[in-house]
């Protein structure tokens, strides 16, 4: 995980505006950023640091919703808290369609842009340490061989190891052996958790959690 301190980054073509909202957020302490245009911010941005991103939706050029999309498309998750003077519903309705973390209308309070703030930091942390264990996992299933993989997959199902063999035309206590290999390549210390750490990478369901709960001492 980054030990980089998070930033604010804010975005909005009023001078005064970046002025004012960045003397309160370094008044709380927060590290900030100031951008007066969409495109300056993806000019100087170095992408993937921690934080979250204060975005003006009406600005010159690309405007805050354009700009979201294009984060989007590059594959950035900065939590993005939208700021309005004008309080468009149909905008909002659109920007927390695409994941906006907030949407706040101009003047903004301080006490709710501060708390839509670390709302976003801690969303952005979260989201992190949930994309660094994802990474973990897909690690270690990169360490097993084809046939592991193929018996992973079908003990997280739920089949047990008389059924796996059967499917894939070999005796039981081969597939005890590749079990094995697979739960101490995996790390894992029971079935329970090792449909766990598939379900994170995609792989299972909460099916499988369920079958193995109820079949675990019989397997």
């Amino acid at each position: 995980m980054s030990t980089i301190r998070p930033t604010v980054f804010i975005v909005d073509d009023e001078p005064a505006v970046l002025k004012s909202l960045a003397r309160l957020l370094h008044s709380a302490g927060l590290a900030v950023e100031t951008f007066p245009s969409s495109q300056d911010f993806l000019n100087h941005h170095i992408p993937n640091t921690p934080g979250c991103l204060v975005l003006d939706v009406s600005m010159p050029g690309l405007n805050g919703l354009e700009l979201q999309k294009t984060l989007a498309a590059k594959g950035s998750a900065v939590p993005i808290i939208f700021l309005t003077g004008h309080g468009d519903i149909p905008m909002s309705v659109q920007a927390m369609k695409r994941g906006a973390a907030d949407f706040l209308t101009k003047p903004v309070d301080d006490d709710d842009l501060l708390k839509a703030v670390r709302a976003a930091i801690e969303k952005d942390r979260a989201g992190r340490r949930a994309r660094a264990d994802v990474a973990d996992i897909e690690q270690r299933l990169a360490t097993l061989t084809p046939r592991e993989r193929e018996v992973l997959e079908h003990v997280v199902s739920g089949l047990m190891n008389k059924q796996i063999a059967a499917r894939l035309g070999t005796v039981e206590k081969t597939i005890k052996v590749h079990r094995s290999r697979v739960m101490e390549k995996m790390k894992a210390q029971s079935l329970v958790e090792l449909v766990h750490l598939t379900e994170k990478a995609g792989i299972g369901g909460k099916q499988s959690v369920i079958s193995h709960q109820q079949s675990a001492a019989r397997i």
